[in-house]
């Protein structure tokens, strides 16, 4: 069974020693992702506005690993206030809502002052599914 992994370029993943993500047989496990672009290593203001930029980073993993959101079983978030909860909740549910994984949702400090939200995701790849 091949192992597979994923990059974003991020410089984090080089000096940290992770990947993004990692394929492994019908299974994909994406790292931690916090609401940078990766494109410009910006990171927006906004809870709102880091939560999409986490969630277009893990969706461009899980597709150039052969996996789409909908394979999805797992989510973990990281919020570094309560007060974000709520901000969030609708903006997960626009993505997962009918996907509906088994999720956690965490309040806890992050690594850098600047990112308020850190999601990972495991993903299994589903039987019949155009990708297998």
């Amino acid at each position: 069974m091949t192992r597979r992994l994923i990059s974003t370029g991020s410089p984090f993943e080089k000096t940290a020693g992770y990947s993004r993500a990692v394929v492994q047989g019908d299974w994909c496990f994406v790292s931690g992702t916090t609401g940078y672009d990766y494109a410009t290593m910006t990171m927006p203001e906004s809870v709102e506005a880091q939560t999409r930029n986490c969630l277009a980073t893990i969706a461009r993993a899980l597709e150039e690993g052969g996996f789409a959101l909908e394979d999805v079983v797992r989510a973990h978030y990281y919020v570094t206030d309560r007060a974000h909860v709520d901000t969030v909740f609708p903006i997960l549910g626009e993505h997962f809502g009918e996907i509906r994984p088994a999720a956690t949702m965490v309040v806890c400090g992050l690594n850098r002052p600047e990112m308020k939200i850190e999601i990972e995701v495991t993903a299994l790849r589903r039987p019949g599914s155009p990708r297998t």
